[in-house]
């Protein structure tokens, strides 16, 4: 008799799939870089009070958090 792979879970993803995979972590990338950036950029462009501008930043990088985990949720758990 043959036996069955190791993996019987595991499945090939198709090109769509993957490609919307990488897309998610570049956006997830970008959001916490945006974040870290806005946070610790001392001679920002934009004329704004630091609390606010904290806040924003730390706002984007929660947002990449929460994409990533769903990213996570979606693409790469155990089924």
């Amino acid at each position: 008799m043959s036996e069955q792979p190791t993996r019987n879970n595991f499945r090939q993803k198709s090109p769509t799939q993957r490609f919307l995979s990488i897309l998610g972590l570049a956006m997830f990338a970008f959001y916490f870089t945006l974040g870290m950036v806005i946070i610790f950029w001392d001679n920002f462009p934009i004329t704004i009070d630091p609390t606010y501008k904290k806040l924003f930043g730390i706002l984007l990088i929660v947002y990449s958090f929460m994409r990533f985990a769903r990213l996570w949720q979606n693409n790469f758990r155990n089924n």
